[in-house]
């Protein structure tokens, strides 16, 4: 009897056991979903006319924007293993044609990006500058724009130099005052040759929750008053990974 009597309090521990993990998903998936759909704010406050003067005293910095896995994610038809979940539809697929062969690239925005674009357009001059190839990095380039003329300025594959397996990016090339250049990348390898003028960001694949556009705002309201960007950024090399 007493036997009997445990394995029963056992199975209803198990039963309890598995619906309260049940619930505890579907409350997390809700969250979530709320969570995505919460409108995003940065609030742009008046400059005091002591904060304008120090901008008027201040060089207009460039902001140079890699493409993939730092704005975007993308995987096109021919791809064996998608690097997104499935079922996740891609905000945009661009048609290509490479080597006399079309390609469809089915293209991810990093969650709050075009809020992210919207903002500090109005703090920097944005230049693309992406190891893609033009046909690719272009017609991405022009999504993200949608009309905006806010990325004018682009670079692409064959404006960077190979090295170690990886393609650099020379910031000289795009601005040669480097005290007002500065480039947001996933990739150390790509500014090797500037560290002083990188702000590294985690690479980006699928992940909806992910906030590290919105993180680096209040950073990159601050860094548009510098004298020399590289005052600031060089104090933070421990942040790069080693390459």
């Amino acid at each position: 009897m007493l036997k009997e009597l445990q394995m029963g309090l056992r199975a209803c521990y198990m039963l309890a056991s598995r619906v309260w993990t049940c619930i505890c998903f579907l409350l997390k998936r809700k969250v979530r979903a709320i969570v995505q759909h919460q409108p995003v704010k940065y609030e742009l406050y008046p400059l005091s006319p002591l904060s304008r003067h120090r901008l008027n005293m201040v060089k207009r910095k460039v902001l140079v924007l890699d493409l993939d896995e730092t704005l975007i994610h993308s995987h096109h038809d021919t791809n064996t293993r998608p690097t997104v979940k499935p079922g996740m539809p891609p905000d945009f697929i661009l048609k290509v044609t490479i080597e006399r062969n079309p390609v469809r690239f089915f293209v991810h925005k990093r969650p709050h990006v075009d809020f992210f674009l919207d903002i500090v357009s109005q703090w920097y001059e944005l230049v693309v500058f992406t190891a893609s190839m033009e046909i690719y990095g272009a017609g991405v380039a022009d999504k993200l724009d949608d009309n905006r003329g806010i990325l004018k300025r682009r670079y692409y594959r064959q404006h960077c130099t190979p090295e170690l397996g990886t393609y650099t990016k020379d910031l000289a090339a795009v601005q040669s005052d480097l005290a007002s250049i500065f480039i947001l990348d996933n990739s150390p390898g790509a500014y090797r040759s500037y560290p002083d003028n990188a702000i590294p960001i985690k690479s980006w694949f699928s992940d909806p929750m992910d906030t590290a556009l919105l993180n680096l705002l209040p950073v990159l309201d601050a860094l548009r008053f510098t004298n020399d960007v590289r005052s600031v950024l060089g104090r933070n090399l421990h942040l790069h990974r080693i390459w």
